[in-house]
């Protein structure tokens, strides 16, 4: 993966900078490193959960309640060989985004998460009955999402599967368990 902090700006002439004099693009640039990521993590969380992956992208989408949707991870509707509690599984997907993301760039990024951690959010409401309850729960969860991605095959899958994206936009769920199983079979 190229180091988005390496890139340079085109060579200028002599002229005037333009505008747009690459930072325009750089910044484009990181910002879908930056995607690739973020779906990448929810793809792997949620395979490593049982879940089925339908595709994963990072075209942009439609708007939605406002906002351009960057990217997304489709999970296959019905069952899972996932733990217990689904809930649980959800909100660990959900989060699982925003901590790959984090991965990359040393930060969350909790306004490219905003809906992601509105759905945790709600998700959550139903457990908790106090908001210091829902507090508490919410930094479990996400400890938990960083401990499972923490995991070195966890983290291969992750850059692997987000340089899969940045090459091809769109990908199979097929080729993200692919993916996956290479990460877990090499770090074996």
């Amino acid at each position: 993966m190229t180091d988005p902090q390496s890139e340079s700006s085109p060579i200028n002439d002599g002229d005037p900078p333009s505008e747009t004099d690459g930072t325009e693009s750089i910044t484009h640039r990181n910002e879908l490193i930056s995607t690739a990521h973020h779906e990448a993590g929810h793809a792997v969380m949620a395979v490593s959960l049982g879940r089925t992956i339908h595709k994963v992208s990072i075209a942009p989408g439609k708007p939605q309640f406002g906002a351009a949707r960057l990217g997304h991870c489709e999970i296959k509707k019905g069952g899972s060989k996932g733990s217990h509690d689904r809930l649980e599984d959800d909100v660990l997907i959900l989060l699982a985004g925003m901590v790959a993301e984090a991965q990359l760039t040393g930060r969350y990024c909790q306004r490219g998460a905003a809906r992601d951690l509105k759905d945790v959010a709600n998700l959550l409401c139903t457990r908790a009955a106090s908001p210091r309850q829902h507090e508490t729960l919410q930094r479990r969860m996400l400890s938990k999402t960083e401990h499972i991605l923490s995991d070195a095959a966890h983290v291969e899958a992750i850059k692997t599967i987000a340089n899969e994206l940045l090459t091809k936009t769109t990908i199979s769920g097929r080729l993200v368990r692919h993916h996956f199983q290479q990460a877990q079979q090499r770090k074996r």
